[in-house]
C-alpha cells in the first residue's frame, strides 16, 4: 500500500466508497451524497492536503484537511475528514493516511488539528485517539440525521 496525493481521476472510486457511509450511517452527519465533480473540485483546491491510500490501483481510503473556521485567529488550526473502504479497515491504511496528513500539516506549519466524530462511532473515536488525538468536547444534539439528534466528539491533536 502507498499513500500519495489524490488526482482528480480518484474522485469515481472515492465516490463509490463514501457515499455508501453518507446513505447508510452516522459516521457522517451529512446527507448530501457526493459527486465526482465535486470531488474532483476539493482534490483541486486542496493539493497536498487531500492524499490516498492506494494498493493495485485501487484507492483504498482518503484523508484531508481544510479550515477549521474562518478568519485569521483560526488560521493554523484545521479539521480533517478519513473515510476508508469496507475492504481497508483494520488494516493500516487509516493510519498511514493520517501520519501522511498531519506530516503534509506540519509542513505548512500548522499548529493543531481537529477531528468531529459521531458518538455513535466507536471504532471513529478509539481510532483517533490511537493516533494521537486527545477527546475535548462532547457536544450533544448538534446533528441530525436519520429523524434523531447526535452527539459530536471533538478531538484535537497538536501538530
Amino acid at each position: 500500500m502507498i499513500v500519495r496525493r489524490a488526482v482528480a481521476g480518484d474522485a469515481a472510486q472515492i465516490v463509490a466508497f463514501w457515499n455508501p457511509v453518507i446513505e447508510q450511517t452516522t459516521v457522517t452527519f451529512s446527507t448530501e451524497l457526493k459527486t465526482e465533480a465535486g470531488v474532483r473540485a476539493d482534490i483541486a483546491a486542496r493539493g497536498d492536503a487531500f492524499v490516498v491510500a492506494e494498493e493495485g490501483g485501487r484507492v483504498l481510503g482518503f484523508a484531508t484537511f481544510f479550515a477549521f473556521r474562518s478568519g485569521p485567529g483560526y488560521a493554523r488550526t484545521v479539521e480533517h475528514t478519513i473515510i476508508l473502504a469496507p475492504e481497508a479497515r483494520g488494516k493500516g491504511a487509516g493510519r498511514a493516511l493520517m501520519a501522511a496528513l498531519c506530516e503534509t500539516a506540519r509542513g505548512q506549519g500548522l499548529h493543531s488539528m481537529i477531528a468531529g466524530v459521531s458518538a455513535e462511532n466507536d471504532a471513529g473515536v478509539a481510532f483517533h485517539a490511537a493516533v494521537g488525538f486527545a477527546e475535548v468536547s462532547r457536544v450533544p444534539e448538534v446533528g441530525r440525521k436519520f429523524d434523531r439528534w447526535l452527539d459530536l466528539v471533538l478531538m484535537q491533536k497538536f501538530l
